[in-house]
């Protein structure tokens, strides 16, 4: 079958694509197969991951590269085998997975038998910057058509815009599995480190889910009443206040962390668990390793962990749960056109508190 549409879209080339360089070329998406569903791209979410790639910041990227995993728009081709009950025509989305090992021909794994298919160890395929089984590059939603296998893919609750819908997918689903995962709900107490992109979700998630008290942690004083509109019952400034550790001590049955620094203070963070309390790493640091507190673990009888993106099945639970609550984040919408700027305004802090690219037609 040919398709009379061209899948074209913002490329890196090579790390100054950071910087502003990216730029409009045509591109060749995987090789079709009937489980792929094929998607005319009307949003897509601005990532800090989209930087962190489109540098090399977490190796070495695999040029030319069109990065952007949190992708919305409607389904205009699918497989006969494709998954889901999508028809032509759905408006649906995709993450930051394209691809596992789940239904691909070797057998699926313990974890994606279990609906983990973020931690396949066998093949874990991003939806930009990897490769298919089939051999095929996969490529983001900086671009007019999204090609991915139809496992990936969920359909958009009615109730929730595109624009909305876009930013959940990635850093949604983000904040969301660890809290849930960790038993998020009536009586909990629950931190949340860093008030961005993934922080203002981790709050808005929290309360959601009916978490008892839901504290806010930065640096500045700055974000407070923004926390405090998402949901936030506190807020804590800790290059503000000397006496925060001390205040706050043993107060929370669980921390999100979304910073990215290896120089946070992560004993610090641990001091205001409870005994038996789980601090949960969401941010990817690129200035070098975290140092790991083990004085802080042993004598605060706490626990340190991580989490990463969700699975097709916490996507749509994650919608689910969004549209009964009516959950809305922060977003600015920005044309696709000028997508090179927007993520100078991101990387610059400008984004209050996720950009999503429009294709105008």
């Amino acid at each position: 079958m040919t398709v009379d549409y061209k899948f074209e879209g913002w490329l890196g080339l090579d790390a100054s694509a950071a910087d502003g360089k990216m730029v409009w070329k045509e591109f060749e998406p995987k090789p079709w197969e009937e489980t792929d569903i094929d998607i005319k791209i009307t949003h897509c979410g601005i990532c800090g991951s989209d930087l962190h790639t489109l540098r090399s910041g977490w190796g070495p990227t695999n040029y030319p590269c069109c990065v952007g995993h949190e992708i919305v728009g409607i389904a205009v081709r699918v497989g006969t085998q494709a998954e889901g009950n999508i028809q032509v025509g759905d408006r649906v989305g995709v993450g930051a997975q394209a691809d596992s090992c789940q239904g691909r021909g070797c057998g699926s794994c313990n974890e994606c038998s279990a609906g983990k298919e973020q931690h396949c160890p066998n093949v874990f395929v991003g939806t930009y910057n990897g490769v298919h089984m089939n051999g095929g590059k996969s490529y983001g939603g900086y671009a007019l058509y999204n090609r991915t296998p139809s496992h990936f893919v969920v359909k958009i609750p009615d109730s929730i815009s595109s624009a909305d819908a876009a930013v959940m997918l990635c850093a949604g689903a983000t904040t969301y599995t660890p809290l849930k995962n960790n038993g998020v709900g009536p009586g909990s107490r629950v931190g949340v480190v860093g008030v961005g992109g993934l922080g203002h979700f981790a709050i808005l998630f929290a309360r959601a889910l009916g978490a008892e008290k839901v504290v806010a942690i930065s640096r500045k004083g700055d974000k407070k009443a923004d926390a405090l509109s998402h949901g936030a019952d506190e807020y804590i400034a800790t290059a503000e206040d000397k006496e925060w550790q001390n205040k706050h001590k043993r107060s929370l049955d669980l921390i999100v962390s979304t910073a990215s620094s290896s120089k946070m203070p992560m004993a610090d963070y641990l001091s205001l668990l409870r005994v038996g309390g789980s601090l949960v790493q969401l941010g990817n640091p690129e200035d070098g390793a975290l140092t790991l507190p083990i004085p802080a673990l042993i004598m605060n009888g706490v626990k340190l962990g991580g989490s990463l993106i969700g699975s097709p099945s916490e996507l749509r639970e994650m919608l689910a749960l969004a549209a009964q609550k009516q959950i809305k984040p922060w977003v600015e919408q920005r044309p696709m056109k000028d997508a090179n700027q927007a993520i100078l305004d991101m990387e610059a802090g400008k984004a209050k508190y996720r950009y999503v690219l429009v294709n105008e037609e």
